[in-house]
């Protein structure tokens, strides 16, 4: 995984994709998080396979691509037609396919721009948590600006509070425990479980994302909400 989609920590990818190639192994990475985000060059950086999809650059919900390196292919699923080079079964959904293209090139197209009023967006958000929140802690490589997603923040609050989601929610403040496919389970973070005590793991962590449409106004919102609801 390019970028984890819970704490926003990057994979240094060449250094894996170099590892995997002196061992003669092939690499298939999820760049679901990164795809739009981060130039990825696979004329320098031996990756065989890709998955990315539109929405998180967005594009159009529930199309996506992937990539197979030249010489590679992969068994069908669905089988009786040979769509999609052979890879699926089934029509083709061409207008998403379409607003895919479009999006992912708007998205290229303004990547350094949104890059680094992102990377200041979180930064600022970062400081006026800690400001307003002494205690409060970020999960993995989250608050490294160098080392983690600027469109991912995962928080930890020094307190359990059950009905947080639910009143940031109500107050029209989008946040989550972890990542979409997370949600409606029960037995909590995998991937914070996987690294953290369990008393920091029973603590209230909330997973923060941005885009280029975030404004500093609705993070003031934010940080406003979370002092009246943690108070």
């Amino acid at each position: 995984m390019y970028v984890n989609n819970e704490i926003g920590n990057l994979l240094p990818l060449d250094e894996v994709a170099n590892i995997c190639k002196k061992h003669d192994a092939l690499f298939h990475s999820d760049t679901v998080q990164g795809i739009g985000h981060y130039p990825i060059d696979l004329q320098k950086t031996p990756i065989d396979f890709i998955a990315a999809s539109a929405h998180k650059f967005h594009g159009p919900k529930g199309v996506g691509f992937a990539y197979f390196k030249k010489g590679f292919g992969i068994k069908p699923m669905l089988h009786g037609g040979d769509q999609e080079k052979g890879a699926r079964s089934s029509t083709e959904n061409v207008h998403s396919i379409l607003g895919m293209e479009k999006a992912l090139d708007i998205a290229i197209s303004t990547m350094d721009k949104d890059a680094k009023y992102l990377t200041g967006l979180k930064l600022y958000f970062i400081n006026a948590l800690q400001a307003c929140f002494p205690t409060i802690a970020f999960n993995g490589l989250s608050s490294d600006l160098e080392k983690s997603s600027y469109i991912i923040l995962s928080t930890r609050f020094a307190i359990q509070n059950e009905l947080l989601f639910f009143s940031l929610d109500l107050a029209g403040i989008a946040v989550s425990g972890g990542s979409a496919c997370q949600s409606g389970s029960n037995g909590g973070s995998h991937v914070l479980s996987a690294f953290l005590s369990p008393e920091h793991a029973a603590a209230t962590s909330v997973r923060f994302s941005f885009s280029k449409n975030t404004t500093k106004e609705e993070i003031d919102l934010t940080i406003e909400k979370l002092k009246e609801l943690l108070k």
